[in-house]
């Protein structure tokens, strides 16, 4: 069965990674190419009127000078319009020179047919900037104009053509040159973008090699860059979470067919010993209690799986009470008195000062109780078994110590692990399935607590419970 978030699945339209990161990197070093040639195209154009304004000016002031004397040397303005018309061989400059009636006194040769009086704008008092205009030719020309005494006036023009053929030489060269600019800009983008992407392939690649029974597999961090290295370190110790929890999972799975075979083949075999002759009512009697003891002892593992099943619920939580707990520990200890006698083990508690804490009663007894019964169960006769309770600033500790047979260094760590058992050439018996402990951790988590154990071989065995003194109100389970 496909899952909606397979791969596979994925909607045709959504774009991959590495294509999103070459249409980013192609846009935006294009528009950086762009925004760098334009400015470029700006200030060669730029820089070609201010050229041709700058000519322009220095023949109005020239022509200027020449006729602010009264009267002014009509054949020196003569002569200095024929000089420029006549440097065609350099810029073909066209001058006008209009009198205080609106006269032209005298002006290049043709420009009264290429350039009429009224093509150009208003006189300003000092050469400026000029504009470009268009005759009726189609030539492109620069146009100045100045106003001079008693109502003069000095029009000037300068042919752009071949300016005009450079700029547009050079704009068709800019388009090709940005269109090679964003293809280079693409196969550079896709090539960064693979390149970037590779060790996320990698990754991948990895991941996709992680089965059930190849839950060894790790990412290699040597080379990742530093965006990825903590992700890559953060997925390794994922993976280590798994294969801790599937090899946990594969141990409770046989423990619990373990623990569930071995009642069964008793009572199969309890009926099948009855069932093979007829017998008398008392074999009978004892072969249905026996059968009876085994049920019992089913029903005991079924309740405790069901009780941590729902404790690993992340919704449920627990109906909290404030009480006493050194009055809740002596009632523990009143209910064990007689069971530590008949076992020669003496039994105390050392709580001197009330201890109040917001627990729910019922988990709290139970929890307790599987830690007198355990230690009751590995304390020889002679021994002794201590309950005790302390107060700190927002937690409270419980504490169970017995002087029994103690718990190896090898097996301390897992004493709270379902199903395991310290002795394992010892036969459960009274019956214990190895959950009793399981439970009692799995009460303190529920209450927000932790549980520690700390233990010698042949001095003994502490166990302490350490529980927030105060929570909210939850939902009871």
């Amino acid at each position: 069965m496909s899952s909606k978030n397979d791969p596979e699945c994925a909607p045709s339209y959504r774009w991959s990674l590495a294509v999103r990161l070459t249409a980013f990197y192609a846009a935006s070093s294009f528009l950086i190419v762009a925004l760098a040639t334009g400015y470029l195209y700006w200030e060669m154009v730029r820089n070609v009127d201010l050229e041709d304004d700058r000519t322009l000016g220095d023949k109005v002031r020239l022509l200027q000078s020449i006729t602010q004397t009264e009267p002014f040397d009509e054949s020196a303005v003569r002569q200095e319009v024929n000089e420029s018309w006549q440097a065609r061989q350099h810029r073909v400059v066209f001058i006008r020179l209009i009198d205080g009636e609106g006269q032209t006194v005298v002006e290049s040769p043709d420009m009264g047919s290429v350039l009429p009086s009224a093509l150009f704008p208003p006189g300003a008092s000092e050469p400026g900037r000029g504009s470009n205009a268009a005759a009726p030719s189609g030539h492109s020309y620069r146009l100045m104009a100045v106003r001079g005494a008693a109502g003069s006036a000095v029009q000037a023009a300068l042919d752009r053509t071949p300016q005009q053929e450079l700029i547009a030489g050079f704009e068709e060269r800019l388009w090709y040159a940005l269109g090679a600019a964003l293809v280079a800009c693409a196969l550079a983008g896709y090539v960064i973008a693979r390149r970037g992407l590779r060790p996320i392939r990698q990754i991948s690649a990895t991941a996709a090699t992680i089965r059930p029974g190849h839950l060894n597999e790790r990412i290699t961090l040597a080379g990742l860059p530093a965006e990825l290295h903590r992700f890559g370190g953060t997925f390794n110790k994922m993976l280590d979470r798994l294969e801790d929890a599937f090899e946990r999972l594969s141990r409770f799975s046989a423990d619990i067919a373990h623990e569930l075979r071995t009642p069964l083949n008793n009572l199969r075999g309890e009926l099948d010993v009855a069932l093979q002759k007829r017998r008398s009512l008392d074999e009978y009697v004892e072969a249905i209690g026996s059968s009876l003891e085994e049920c019992s002892r089913l029903g005991r593992i079924i309740d405790s799986l069901l009780f941590l099943a729902r404790a690993e619920d992340p919704k449920l939580q627990i109906d909290r009470e404030t009480f006493d707990v050194a009055v809740e520990i002596e009632n523990i200890r009143e209910f064990f008195e007689a069971m530590a006698n008949e076992a020669g083990v003496q039994l105390c508690t050392e709580a001197s000062d009330p201890v109040p804490a917001s627990l729910n009663r019922p988990l709290f007894q139970r929890a307790i109780g599987n830690l007198v019964s355990n230690a009751l169960a590995h304390t020889p006769a002679g021994g002794s078994i201590v309950l005790s309770t302390r107060r700190h600033d927002s937690f409270i500790d419980v504490e169970v110590s017995d002087t029994g047979r103690g718990i190896s260094a090898d097996d301390l760590p897992n004493i709270f692990d379902r199903f395991y058992r310290a002795d394992r050439s010892r036969t459960p018996t009274g019956g214990s399935v190895g959950l009793g402990l399981a439970i009692v951790k799995s009460i303190a988590e529920l209450h927000l607590g932790t549980v520690e154990a700390s233990s010698e071989i042949g001095k003994g065995t502490q166990i302490r419970l350490r529980f927030p003194q105060s929570a909210p109100q939850m939902t009871i389970l």
